[in-house]
């Protein structure tokens, strides 16, 4: 049987962080004298509660997690997080009934960017921060998985990034996210300086800066960054999100100033190549089909292209109505998403990677039967168990888009709404398109067994599908 102390020690640890992570925005409401900062108090007593009662009454001696325990560590390592940073938003001024607090939660640590909240500028302060917080923390907990948790469970071809050696390699990953970690939030901060410096006032610097390198798209406006109408903090923002779907793994060459080691990484040149490709299509078609003057199709079309591909969500301008070639391109370049190892969701750049390689081999082993080629990523060879793994991963995730969008079209959600509300959650996109669920409006209006179905989909997509699906195969709960 299933030692479950040490999987809820952890998840006791890490309720225990979120409470503590509940005192910055009450400590903002306090000090401006909004009464929401009893609320956030509550939700973090509750929260430590029970996140300390894990942790104490769970205490065991371990020293490691079997794969089953990794598994049901890494699940109830989001579910819970998920339900307990729901309290704020149900108990606080927003006033979110139950359901709708779990999808706004949910999607804020998914770093989805989805919401089902409308008028952001009559949110409190320590609200709006709250929001931008769970998309920063969230990021953080996809850069354990990356680093710590996904390589070793061989899901999906991530373990070509397997930090190798035992001990020594536990102690490498320790330092290498604790190097991520200083960058990450070295980024944070020069972000909110820079939008700051380029005319944003200085909370909503902060609130996007945290947003905007997490991937996670929460602001503080209806409209979204047009609000500001400013292309020099739409520029600092495409910046920020195009760094947010850069591999973690890579920001300690970052942190070094190592540039051409990032840019000659094969994934790091597709993610770039892949966005610009899209960048320059979408500009040609504003130009000709919209009559935009170049710069404001440069702004605006890259801008979408970037926000889309990352899975920020962040707007300048309402892009429902693109129709064609723009509406082809975002949807493909939706489920494409951003590098393996970063703060984006999607099936990511890598995989893609592997897969082309393959079929070149294929292709060449038509021409010449004899001949011996293997697929190679970053110049080494790729075996056929990361192959396999990485069309598996494929399948898996084409299956999960297709029964959601089955399961929104049962409930009675038009065409349009169940297919994008499909893409954007497993994707952890944010805005869908259409008038219910596009970039000008919100998931209110839906069912709430559709939020939660999104919700679902949402982590389904984040916790790269197998965490979730081998929890219900009947042998992983036998000995």
């Amino acid at each position: 049987m299933i030692d479950f102390r040490p999987v809820l020690q952890i998840v006791g640890l890490i309720l225990c962080l979120l409470a503590a992570s509940m005192t910055a925005p009450a400590a903002i409401d306090l000090l401006a004298g909004n009464e929401e900062w009893q609320a956030f108090m509550l939700s973090a007593l509750i929260t430590a509660v029970a996140g300390g009662g894990l942790w104490l009454g769970m205490r065991t001696d371990f020293h490691g997690l079997s794969v089953r325990q990794t598994y049901l560590a890494a699940a109830l390592g989001w579910i819970a997080p998920c339900l307990f940073a729901a309290l704020p938003l149900a108990l606080g001024e927003a006033h979110l009934p139950t359901i709708d607090a779990v999808f706004e939660a949910t999607s804020g640590l998914t770093s989805t960017g989805s919401t089902v909240i409308s008028g952001l500028e009559r949110l409190p302060p320590g609200l709006l921060l709250w929001r931008a917080q769970l998309n920063w923390m969230g990021a953080i907990g996809i850069m354990a998985m990356a680093v710590a948790v996904l390589p070793v469970l061989n899901i999906g071809g991530m373990q070509i990034f397997r930090i190798q050696g035992g001990d020594s390699g536990l102690r490498r990953s320790l330092r290498v996210g604790a190097t991520i970690l200083k960058v990450y939030a070295g980024l944070t901060l020069a972000l909110a300086v820079a939008l700051w410096a380029a005319g944003m006032p200085r909370f909503d610097a902060v609130v996007h800066a945290m947003s905007t390198i997490s991937t996670g798209g929460f602001g503080t406006t209806d409209a979204s960054l047009g609000s500001f109408n400013s292309p020099t903090i739409d520029l600092i923002a495409c910046m920020g999100m195009v760094l947010g779907g850069i591999p973690y793994l890579l920001f300690p060459q970052l942190a070094r100033g190592r540039w051409r080691t990032i840019l000659r990484d094969q994934q790091v040149r597709w993610y770039l190549g892949l966005m610009a490709s899209g960048s320059l299509a979408v500009v040609l078609w504003l130009m000709i089909e919209r009559g935009f003057t170049p710069l404001g199709a440069l702004r605006h079309g890259t801008f979408t292209v970037v926000s889309v591909m990352t899975g920020t969500g962040l707007v300048t301008i309402d892009y429902s109505d693109w129709l064609g070639l723009p509406a082809a391109i975002l949807f493909f370049l939706t489920f494409v998403g951003g590098c393996a190892g970063s703060a984006t969701a999607g099936i990511k750049v890598f995989r893609l990677n592997l897969l082309f390689a393959n079929a070149r081999v294929q292709l060449h082993q038509l021409l010449r039967p004899r001949g011996v080629e293997i697929p190679t990523f970053n110049g080494k060879p790729v075996s056929d168990e990361i192959l396999q793994s990485a069309m598996g991963f494929l399948f898996v995730y084409v299956l999960g888009f297709a029964v959601l969008s089955m399961l929104l079209g049962f409930l009675g959600v038009d065409f349009l709404t169940a297919i994008s509300g499909a893409a954007a959650a497993i994707s952890n996109l944010g805005p869908g398109l259409g008038e219910i669920i596009g970039p000008g409006s919100t998931f209110a209006a839906l069912p709430d067994l559709a939020k939660l179905l999104l919700a679902g989909g949402m982590l389904f997509g984040r916790l790269e599908m197998f965490i979730l699906l081998v929890l219900f195969v009947p042998n992983f709960w036998k000995e």
